[in-house]
C-alpha cells in the first residue's frame, strides 16, 4: 500500500526488495514473477505516452509537462519507461562504468574528460595507454560499448593521457606543478581537511565544495542537483559514502557525486589536485 508519506527512496527500494525476493524464486515462478512486471510496465508505458503525446501537443499542457519532468519522482517513473533520457555526457558515464570493471581486470581505465557534439573525449591510463595488441583491443572495446548503446555518438577520441582526474588520493606523489595563471584555485592544506569532513572554497566565480571521504579527496560545484542549494551543510556519511543535502534529503555517491534519489543526476565535478601539501582547484 502506497502511503502519502513515502518519498521516492522508500519507493525505490520497496520495488528493489520485492525483486530481490523474485530472484530467490525457482525458474518457473521467477519467469512468470518477471513476464507480470514486464506486462504491467507495458501497460504503463503505454499510457504515459499517450499522456505525455497530449500534454505536448498544447500550449498550457507543455509548461506543465516541463514542471512535472522537475518533480523527482515523476523524472524517475519516466526515466525508467525510457520516456526522457538523460544528457549524452551522463549517458556515456554509465556506458564507461559498465566496460570500467574489464579493463581493470587487465590493469588499464578510462576517464570520461568531455562529450561535445557526436564526439566523447577520453583518456585512458595504464595498461590502456599504450601500443600493444591488448591495449588496441581494450581501446576498441570502449569504442564499441558507446557508439552501439549511444546512437549519437559518432566518433571516440583518446587524448594524451596527462593528470586530469577528478578525483585523487592525497598521497599521490609525482603531480605536476599547478598553474595558478592555468586557473586554478589554492585550497586549504590536506591535513586541514581530515578523512570524514568538506570544506567551502571560493574559486573565481564558483563556489566549491572539498569532501574527503575516508582519504579519497574530491571538488563538486557546492550546488545539489535538485535545486541548485548549497550542500556544505549537509551529512557525510563515511560508512555509506555519501552526502545528503540538508535541504530537501536528496542523497549522492560522496565519491562520483551520482544521485542515489533521483536517477540521471550527479554533482559537477571540479579537476583537483594536491601539490606541496595544498589542495588545488581547477574550476571549469
Amino acid at each position: 500500500m502506497i502511503r502519502q508519506s513515502d518519498t521516492l527512496e522508500t519507493l525505490a527500494q520497496r520495488v528493489d526488495q520485492a525483486m530481490a525476493v523474485v530472484r530467490t524464486l525457482d525458474d518457473d515462478a521467477r519467469g512468470k514473477a518477471t513476464e507480470l512486471k514486464q506486462a504491467v510496465e507495458a501497460f504503463h508505458k503505454a499510457g504515459l505516452t499517450t499522456i505525455i503525446q497530449r500534454l505536448r501537443a498544447d500550449p498550457r499542457g507543455k509548461e506543465l509537462l516541463f514542471e512535472l519532468v522537475d518533480e523527482p519522482l515523476v523524472y524517475a517513473l519516466f526515466a525508467m519507461h525510457e520516456l526522457v533520457r538523460a544528457d549524452p555526457a551522463t549517458r556515456v558515464a554509465r556506458v564507461l562504468e559498465q566496460v570500467r570493471p574489464y579493463m581493470q581486470s587487465h590493469g588499464g581505465d578510462v576517464e570520461l574528460v568531455d562529450v561535445h557534439g557526436d564526439t566523447v573525449f577520453v583518456r585512458l591510463h595504464g595498461a590502456c595507454n599504450g601500443c600493444s595488441l591488448s591495449a588496441v583491443t581494450l581501446r576498441e572495446g570502449v569504442e564499441e560499448a558507446i557508439l552501439s548503446q549511444i546512437p549519437e555518438i559518432r566518433k571516440i577520441a583518446v587524448l594524451p593521457s596527462e593528470p586530469g582526474p577528478a578525483l585523487i588520493s592525497p598521497d599521490t606523489v609525482g603531480v605536476r606543478s599547478v598553474d595558478p595563471a592555468a586557473g586554478w584555485v589554492r585550497g586549504p592544506r590536506v591535513e586541514d581537511l581530515p578523512a570524514g569532513s568538506m570544506a567551502r572554497l571560493r574559486a573565481g566565480d564558483a563556489d566549491v565544495l572539498l569532501v574527503n571521504l575516508a582519504n579519497r579527496l574530491s571538488a563538486f560545484r557546492n550546488a545539489c542537483a535538485h535545486q541548485g542549494l548549497p550542500l556544505d551543510g549537509g551529512e557525510l556519511d563515511l560508512a555509506a559514502g555519501t552526502l545528503t543535502c540538508p535541504w530537501h534529503g536528496f542523497c549522492f555517491d560522496a565519491g562520483n557525486g551520482e544521485c542515489l534519489t533521483a536517477p540521471q543526476a550527479q554533482l559537477e565535478p571540479f579537476p583537483l589536485r594536491v601539490q606541496d601539501g595544498f589542495i588545488w582547484v581547477r574550476p571549469v
